[in-house]
Protein backbone atom coordinates (compact mmCIF):
# COMPACT_ATOMS: atom_id res chain seq x y z
CA UNK A 1 0.00 0.00 0.00
CA UNK A 2 1.23 3.23 -0.99
CA UNK A 3 0.68 6.52 0.62
CA UNK A 4 -2.01 7.36 -1.90
CA UNK A 5 -3.93 4.22 -0.92
CA UNK A 6 -3.58 4.98 2.79
CA UNK A 7 -4.81 8.55 2.14
CA UNK A 8 -7.81 7.25 0.20
CA UNK A 9 -8.64 4.81 3.04
CA UNK A 10 -8.37 7.61 5.62
CA UNK A 11 -10.59 9.86 3.50
CA UNK A 12 -13.07 6.98 3.08
CA UNK A 13 -13.17 6.30 6.85
CA UNK A 14 -13.61 10.05 7.54
CA UNK A 15 -16.48 10.21 5.05
CA UNK A 16 -18.04 7.11 6.66
CA UNK A 17 -17.84 8.68 10.16
CA UNK A 18 -19.17 11.96 8.79
CA UNK A 19 -22.07 10.22 7.05
CA UNK A 20 -22.94 8.30 10.25
CA UNK A 21 -22.88 11.55 12.25
CA UNK A 22 -25.03 13.38 9.66
CA UNK A 23 -27.40 10.36 9.51
CA UNK A 24 -27.79 10.41 13.30
CA UNK A 25 -28.40 14.19 13.31
CA UNK A 26 -30.97 13.87 10.51
CA UNK A 27 -32.69 11.02 12.38
CA UNK A 28 -32.98 13.25 15.49
CA UNK A 29 -34.28 16.08 13.31
CA UNK A 30 -36.86 13.68 11.83
CA UNK A 31 -38.03 12.78 15.35
CA UNK A 32 -38.32 16.46 16.27
CA UNK A 33 -40.29 17.19 13.12
CA UNK A 34 -42.55 14.22 13.86
CA UNK A 35 -43.31 15.74 17.30
CA UNK A 36 -43.96 19.13 15.71
CA UNK A 37 -46.30 17.45 13.25
CA UNK A 38 -48.30 15.86 16.07
CA UNK A 39 -48.50 19.22 17.87
CA UNK A 40 -49.61 21.01 14.72
CA UNK A 41 -52.28 18.34 14.15
CA UNK A 42 -53.72 19.11 17.61
CA UNK A 43 -53.52 22.87 17.10
CA UNK A 44 -56.78 23.35 15.13
CA UNK A 45 -58.79 21.54 17.81
CA UNK A 46 -57.16 23.61 20.55
CA UNK A 47 -57.75 26.83 18.60
CA UNK A 48 -61.42 25.88 18.15
CA UNK A 49 -61.74 25.38 21.90
CA UNK A 50 -60.00 28.69 22.61
CA UNK A 51 -62.23 30.56 20.15
CA UNK A 52 -65.36 28.98 21.61
CA UNK A 53 -64.36 29.91 25.17
CA UNK A 54 -63.42 33.43 24.04
CA UNK A 55 -66.85 33.82 22.40
CA UNK A 56 -68.53 32.60 25.60
CA UNK A 57 -66.49 35.06 27.66
CA UNK A 58 -67.42 37.97 25.36
CA UNK A 59 -71.08 36.96 25.56
CA UNK A 60 -70.95 36.86 29.37
CA UNK A 61 -69.16 40.23 29.41
CA UNK A 62 -71.93 41.73 27.29
CA UNK A 63 -74.58 40.30 29.63
CA UNK A 64 -72.72 41.72 32.63
CA UNK A 65 -72.44 45.11 30.95
CA UNK A 66 -76.17 45.17 30.19
CA UNK A 67 -76.90 44.25 33.83
CA UNK A 68 -74.61 47.00 35.13
CA UNK A 69 -76.24 49.55 32.81
CA UNK A 70 -79.71 48.54 34.03
CA UNK A 71 -78.65 48.89 37.65
CA UNK A 72 -77.08 52.28 36.96
CA UNK A 73 -80.33 53.44 35.34
CA UNK A 74 -82.16 52.37 38.49
CA UNK A 75 -79.66 54.26 40.68
CA UNK A 76 -79.66 57.45 38.58
CA UNK A 77 -82.57 59.06 40.48
CA UNK A 78 -80.72 58.46 43.72
CA UNK A 79 -77.68 60.29 42.36
CA UNK A 80 -79.89 63.17 41.26
CA UNK A 81 -81.44 63.34 44.75
CA UNK A 82 -78.01 63.35 46.35
CA UNK A 83 -76.93 66.12 43.96
CA UNK A 84 -80.04 68.16 44.81
CA UNK A 85 -79.42 67.69 48.54
CA UNK A 86 -75.84 68.85 48.00
CA UNK A 87 -77.04 71.97 46.17
CA UNK A 88 -79.61 72.75 48.88
CA UNK A 89 -77.05 72.37 51.65
CA UNK A 90 -74.59 74.53 49.73
CA UNK A 91 -77.21 77.26 49.35
CA UNK A 92 -78.19 76.95 53.00
CA UNK A 93 -74.62 77.18 54.23
CA UNK A 94 -73.93 80.15 51.97
CA UNK A 95 -77.02 81.94 53.33
CA UNK A 96 -75.96 81.12 56.90
CA UNK A 97 -72.51 82.50 56.09
CA UNK A 98 -74.11 85.68 54.70
CA UNK A 99 -76.24 86.08 57.85
CA UNK A 100 -73.16 85.51 59.99
CA UNK A 101 -71.22 88.15 58.07
CA UNK A 102 -74.13 90.58 58.39
CA UNK A 103 -74.41 89.96 62.12
CA UNK A 104 -70.67 90.34 62.49
CA UNK A 105 -70.68 93.68 60.72
CA UNK A 106 -73.70 94.85 62.75
CA UNK A 107 -72.18 93.86 66.08
CA UNK A 108 -68.80 95.43 65.39
CA UNK A 109 -70.23 98.80 66.41
CA UNK A 110 -71.47 97.38 69.70
CA UNK A 111 -68.15 95.73 70.35
CA UNK A 112 -66.37 99.02 69.72
CA UNK A 113 -68.70 100.74 72.17
CA UNK A 114 -68.17 98.01 74.76
CA UNK A 115 -64.40 98.16 74.40
CA UNK A 116 -64.41 101.95 74.47
CA UNK A 117 -66.41 102.08 77.68
CA UNK A 118 -64.70 98.97 79.07
CA UNK A 119 -68.06 97.34 79.65
CA UNK A 120 -67.92 93.64 80.44
CA UNK A 121 -69.85 90.82 81.97
CA UNK A 122 -73.60 91.02 82.49
CA UNK A 123 -73.80 94.77 81.96
CA UNK A 124 -72.03 94.37 78.61
CA UNK A 125 -74.51 91.69 77.55
CA UNK A 126 -77.44 93.97 78.34
CA UNK A 127 -75.79 96.85 76.50
CA UNK A 128 -75.24 94.62 73.48
CA UNK A 129 -78.88 93.47 73.54
CA UNK A 130 -80.07 97.09 73.77
CA UNK A 131 -77.82 98.06 70.87
CA UNK A 132 -79.23 95.23 68.76
CA UNK A 133 -82.78 96.24 69.70
CA UNK A 134 -82.12 99.84 68.58
CA UNK A 135 -80.47 98.68 65.36
CA UNK A 136 -83.39 96.38 64.59
CA UNK A 137 -85.89 99.16 65.10
CA UNK A 138 -83.87 101.44 62.83
CA UNK A 139 -83.77 98.75 60.13
CA UNK A 140 -87.53 98.21 60.43
CA UNK A 141 -88.13 101.93 60.05
CA UNK A 142 -85.88 102.06 57.00
CA UNK A 143 -87.63 99.05 55.46
CA UNK A 144 -91.03 100.63 56.22
CA UNK A 145 -90.09 103.87 54.49
CA UNK A 146 -88.71 101.94 51.53
CA UNK A 147 -91.88 99.89 51.38
CA UNK A 148 -94.05 103.05 51.55
CA UNK A 149 -92.07 104.72 48.76
CA UNK A 150 -92.70 101.80 46.43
Amino acid sequence: MTLVGIGVIIIGVALLVLSIFIGHALNNLANVLKGVDQTVEQLPKQMDDIMKKTGDMISESNNTLVDVNDKLKQLSPLFYVVGDVGNVTRKFTSSVANVTDTMKSKTEGARDVAEKNKIGGLYGTFALAYYWYKKRNELKKEEGTKFDEQ
